[in-house]
């Protein structure tokens, strides 16, 4: 069967027909999901039913794969668990459990692993268990957002450097929520603000929760740019909202996607979701 796409919204984001990931996916079908990839920068699979296992292999066509961070469950591995159920127990997860708090920083427009050195190219979710109702994954483009700025808003945004900061942003939650370990094991990273898709030159600014300051601006002034470059990215025009169902698998890019988790009833109904992430290809910037 050929790989057909469906466009989901008018800028970005596709769902792709004709795939069966678990059966193996040929060379000729990965190249087209590949060039999906790079237009259409959020990809939708429906129906995969897949075990980690093969979840990894696909990821890592794309790839090398991130090991997850301390603060994960699972650390160390290639799958995170993003969930609010206890992977020992099978428990549901108390909503003021610690690790639930600092799973909340998902729910602010992010791009993972933007405060590495070498931020993540891809990230490929897997929904093995999702609520009957809210609970959803809202992705912003700001590579839409970018095309549309005034000339002189680009003109000012060239050769910026952020710094990205992974207890800048959870401090934007609870300032007791990075311990010592997990500060020395993700120290703040610089991140140029204008990249460019290195297969087709599109170019987008780079911003999000992460991104705490300027270098070489005065702090609150390179915070405030900062906060309204993700502010004119997120609105309306500019988003896809995904409406999970299980076995759905959605494929983002990190270069250029913001993507934030919403809220859901976390102390009645399950949400098992195995991430695995594609490392980038070095630094953006020194």
């Amino acid at each position: 069967m050929a790989i057909t796409f469906t466009r989901l919204t008018d800028t970005f984001a596709a769902a792709v027909h004709g795939v069966n990931i678990a059966a193996g996916v040929s060379e000729a079908d990965f190249a087209a999901i590949a060039r999906l990839f790079n237009n259409y920068s959020v990809l939708v699979f429906h129906q995969q039913d897949i075990t980690d296992e093969q979840q990894i292999a696909f990821s890592r066509r794309f790839g090398p794969l991130e090991g997850t961070v301390l603060t994960n469950a699972g650390a160390g591995s290639e799958i995170a668990l993003i969930s609010n159920v206890d992977p020992e127990t099978n428990e549901i997860i108390p909503p003021t459990d610690k690790r639930m708090i600092f799973n909340s920083g998902n729910e602010m427009w992010h791009s993972d692993s933007s405060f590495k050195r070498i931020p993540a190219m891809a990230s490929l979710l897997s929904g093995r268990e999702v609520p009957p109702e809210g609970g959803n994954t809202e992705f912003a483009s700001m590579r839409a957002a970018y095309a549309d700025l005034p000339e002189e808003k680009k003109r000012q945004l060239e050769g910026l450097v952020a710094i990205h900061d992974f207890a800048y942003s959870r401090g934007l939650i609870d300032p007791t929520l990075i311990g010592a370990a997990q500060q020395r094991e993700t120290p703040p990273v610089h991140q140029a603000v204008v990249r460019s898709n290195p297969v087709n030159g599109h170019k987008n600014f780079f911003a999000g929760a992460h991104a705490s300051s300027i270098r070489g601006l005065p702090v609150e002034e390179g915070r405030a740019l900062l906060k309204e470059l993700t502010a004119f990215a997120t609105q309306p025009q500019y988003i896809y909202i995904h409406r999970w169902q299980t076995k759905d698998l959605v494929m983002w890019d990190n270069r250029c996607c913001l993507h934030r988790g919403c809220v859901w009833d976390k102390a009645t109904y399950r949400r098992v979701m195995h991430r695995t992430t594609v490392a980038g290809d070095g630094p953006t910037a020194m």
